[in-house]
This record gives C-alpha cells, sequence and structure tokens, in this order.
C-alpha cells in the first residue's frame, strides 16, 4: 500500500468523523422555556420556595426565584405543557412549541377543544387562578330544598286548595253563598241514600227499588 492510499484513507475518516460530530451537535441543541409567575396580593416570599416550575411532567424541572421570574434550561425541541405546582396556590398551564430554529411559541392549553388555539405572550406571563380547593364544601341546609322535595308538595298543596284557597274567595257575596249551599245540599242528598230502597233490595231483591223510584219521580213531577 503506498503512501498516497494511506493518506486518503486517513483523510475520509477524520471527515466523517468531524461530519458526524457536528450532525450530533445539530440533534443535541437544546433553548430555554423563561418567564414571570405572580400571586396577586401575595408577597413574593411567601409562595416562591414552595413553586415549582415542570415541564412535559416534570422530565424538566425549574425553580422561580425571588422576583417571580423563572428558567428551564436544556429543552430540546418539540411541544411540552409549562405547568406551576404549589400546594397551595393553582396556576394555569401553557403549552410551549419549540422549532427546529429555536423560535419558541406559547398558547393556552384546552382540554375539552384541542383544535382551538389561542397565542399568549412569550416569555411567559403566569398569574394565580387562586386557592386550590381539596374538599369539597358541605351543602348547607335550605328550606327551599325541602319544599321542593315530591312528597312535601303532595301534602302540602291539597292543604292550600282545602284551607287557604277558600279563605282568599270572597264568601260575603250573597250570590255565591247561595250557590255554596245548593251545593252543599246536592251533595248530601246525593250521599245520603234511602233507607226503604236498602231495605227492599236487601230483602225483596232488586226489581222493586226501581218501581218506588219511578213513582217519587212522577209524584214529584205532579206537584
Amino acid at each position: 500500500m503506498d503512501k498516497w492510499t494511506l493518506f486518503m484513507i486517513l483523510f475520509i475518516s477524520i471527515s466523517y468523523s468531524s461530519s458526524e460530530e457536528v450532525d450530533d451537535e445539530k440533534q443535541m441543541e437544546t433553548f430555554k422555556i423563561e418567564g414571570k409567575v405572580s400571586v396577586p396580593g401575595v408577597k413574593p416570599a411567601d409562595w416562591v420556595l414552595l413553586t415549582k416550575v415542570l415541564v412535559d411532567g416534570g422530565a424538566f424541572v425549574g425553580f422561580v426565584r425571588s422576583d417571580g421570574s423563572f428558567e428551564v434550561h436544556d429543552v430540546p425541541t418539540g411541544s411540552y405543557i409549562v405547568e406551576f405546582a404549589h400546594p397551595k396556590y393553582m396556576f394555569e398551564a401553557t403549552r410551549i412549541d419549540i422549532s427546529a430554529r429555536g423560535k419558541i411559541r406559547a398558547r393556552r392549553v384546552n382540554n375539552v377543544d384541542s383544535k382551538s388555539v389561542v397565542q399568549v405572550a412569550y416569555p411567559l406571563k403566569v398569574r394565580s387562578k387562586g386557592l386550590a380547593g381539596y374538599f369539597q364544601k358541605r351543602e348547607e341546609f335550605k328550606i327551599v330544598d325541602v319544599l321542593k322535595n315530591p312528597m312535601v308538595l303532595m301534602m302540602v298543596l291539597p292543604v292550600v286548595f282545602i284551607v287557604i284557597l277558600p279563605k282568599l274567595i270572597n264568601t260575603q257575596d250573597p250570590e255565591l253563598q247561595k250557590e255554596m249551599s245548593n251545593m252543599n245540599l246536592m251533595n248530601q242528598k246525593q250521599d245520603l241514600p234511602d233507607l226503604s230502597e236498602m231495605a227492599t233490595s236487601f230483602f225483596g231483591g232488586g226489581s222493586s227499588a226501581p218501581k218506588k223510584s219511578k213513582d217519587k219521580a212522577i209524584k214529584a213531577k205532579r206537584k
């Protein structure tokens, strides 16, 4: 093997290894996610120490400085969900898209409609949504809920129609009093059966009852 052939082999191997290193550097290029967090009405010293910045579910973790700012380094290209964990306060999550050129875009996370895109400013500016609710508030006793019960309605409505509704009607009207008295008399006559008819139907059969009723009707017409 001559010297020129050996030289060419060495040159090709060196150039190939250097190109691989350049490709690895391009693939391993990373970026940082930055922004600022705030809790309205609360001093930063009361919450920054317990606040963590979680990128992609904790694959990358960052901490908040005393002024509320944060930076998460060594994040490669891709799409990530940035969350803020605190035991007392709640924060809105944000989606971060990092392109291969290093361009970063931020938008709100919408789990209901994933197609809707609402962009937000970058670097991020995140505010607390309020206190975290770990327990459901116990329902208080309300009289309205009792009145809405079907069993209670079935008991109350008849009382209203029988007791309260007649009092609302003007009973001092003489014509109304006369009609009510006639209705009561008619009801009494219909409710009370004739004793003679009951006796004849019980002892002698049911044939005599219609005859007596017919006789009474004829007498009433003659009168």
